[in-house]
């Protein structure tokens, strides 16, 4: 398993990189409120993201949950094929706000 983290790229845009799994996630959800420390809208880049399951899209159906409760927008860019198409298959392909570039 490779440790999944949340880095800081600058004020409102973070990089998500290692595995999202069900091993990997509470640990980065317990942290969800960093992303929402500078104010504007937030984007979270995962073209580190090595590999990940139905948690790691979870998790960023809570990110956006979280977004909405505190009235702003976030963003996934450089989001992997494999999260795509575990997106679409679940049906959430349409409300996560992923950018495939």
């Amino acid at each position: 398993m490779t440790e999944a983290r949340l880095e800081v790229v600058s004020p409102g845009h973070y990089r998500l990189t290692g595995e999202l799994d069900f091993d990997s996630v509470p640990a980065l959800a317990a942290r969800s409120g960093e992303l929402f420390r500078a104010p504007g809208d937030v984007r979270v880049s995962l073209a580190g993201v090595a590999r990940a399951d139905s948690a790691g899209l979870a998790l960023l159906v809570d990110w956006l949950r979280e977004a909405r409760r505190r009235g702003r927008h976030i963003g996934f860019s450089q989001v992997p094929e494999q999260l795509l198409a575990l997106a679409r298959v679940s049906g959430v392909d349409e409300l996560l706000p992923l950018d495939p570039q």
